[in-house]
């Protein structure tokens, strides 16, 4: 059976097909696109990986990333070369190439396989506290009144392929590269270069988060701390923070307690073996702000002091 080249992987493959053999199922359509939980990256709880029905092409919003299928292999098998991965899409795909490469190039012929590449524009960034529903979904969170002195209200427009603005609005807060980390109801992306955010403090004691949610959760409840905080944004950044983290004498890990966050935390701990695990803080949880939403819900249908749903959450 022939095995197909990258150029002909790029005219003939379907990633959509691809991405079925993974196991990965689209979770609702808008408009040309079918919309996945990204599995770039961890912790993906709104759908933001982009595939177009007809060119194939694929853009995920999280990272500000996209292109082909090829692209996209080299991205999820970051550990293979080049040859590798139009190995394993190839036999991933082998029964189905020969059948349809035909209709496939003449749809992505049609569709000229360019990536959609959204062009955004930051209208305005206002304080905290402007825009109601931005308030709405922070307070949902646990962590607005944390916030107004670190969030931002970003205000931004992105044209579609059709040339077509849209006007977004989303809390945000900046990264190490100067671009915005943006979070609402219903999105959750960087416009412009994805990179880990620092808080400068202690020059000794660091504490590291997976995002910043969980950040605002652990400082809600120990706000007289000066912890340099680092802030991964991503775990694919993890190596970018632990090279920041090596200068510090005390590392405290705040990672998700699911299977990226535990690889992580085990990464990290191989190579700077003094660091400490704290994540058994809210063990009956996923990451430290679910802790934190779980407490002010049970406040609320049960009437008791904060520091007893603390108590009883962690038992």
């Amino acid at each position: 059976m022939k095995t197909f080249n990258a150029k002909e992987l790029k005219e003939s493959a379907s990633l959509l097909e691809l991405l079925s053999q993974l196991g990965y199922q689209p979770k609702r359509k808008s408009g040309k696109e079918q919309m996945f939980y990204s599995m770039l990256r961890d912790n993906d709880h709104t759908p933001s990986f982009a595939v177009d029905d007809k060119s194939g092409q694929w853009y995920d919003h999280g990272i500000g990333e996209g292109g082909n299928i090829i692209d996209f292999g080299l991205k999820f098998w970051p550990n293979d070369t080049f040859k590798e991965v139009v190995t394993k899409i190839n036999g991933y795909l082998s029964h189905t190439l020969h059948s349809t490469a035909g209709d496939q190039r003449a749809d992505q012929r049609k569709a000229k396989k360019s990536p959609k590449i959204p062009t955004y524009i930051i209208t305005s960034v206002k304080p905290l506290g402007t825009h109601p529903a931005i308030t709405d979904y922070l307070q949902s969170r646990g962590v607005f009144e944390i916030g107004l002195s670190m969030l931002s209200e970003v205000y931004y427009t992105v044209e579609g392929e059709d040339k077509v603005s849209k006007h977004f609005y989303s809390a945000g807060w900046k990264n190490d590269n100067g671009s915005w980390e943006v979070r609402n109801k219903y999105f959750k992306g960087c416009l412009g270069t994805k990179e880990v955010t620092t808080i400068a403090g202690d020059p000794k004691k660091v504490s590291m988060f997976e995002g910043f949610m969980n950040y605002l959760s652990w400082k809600s409840e120990n706000p007289s701390a000066n912890h340099t905080i680092i802030i991964l944004n991503t775990l694919s950044l993890l190596a970018e923070g632990i090279e920041k983290a090596k200068r510090f004498t005390e590392i405290n890990m705040y990672f998700d307690r699911d299977a990226g966050g535990h690889a992580a935390s085990k990464e990290l701990l191989a190579k700077l073996p003094y660091a400490i695990d704290r994540s058994a803080i809210y063990e009956k949880f996923n990451d430290y702000n679910d802790m934190l939403i779980a407490i002010l819900k049970y406040s609320k249908e049960c009437g008791l002091a904060e520091s007893d749903i603390k108590r009883r959450t962690r038992r």
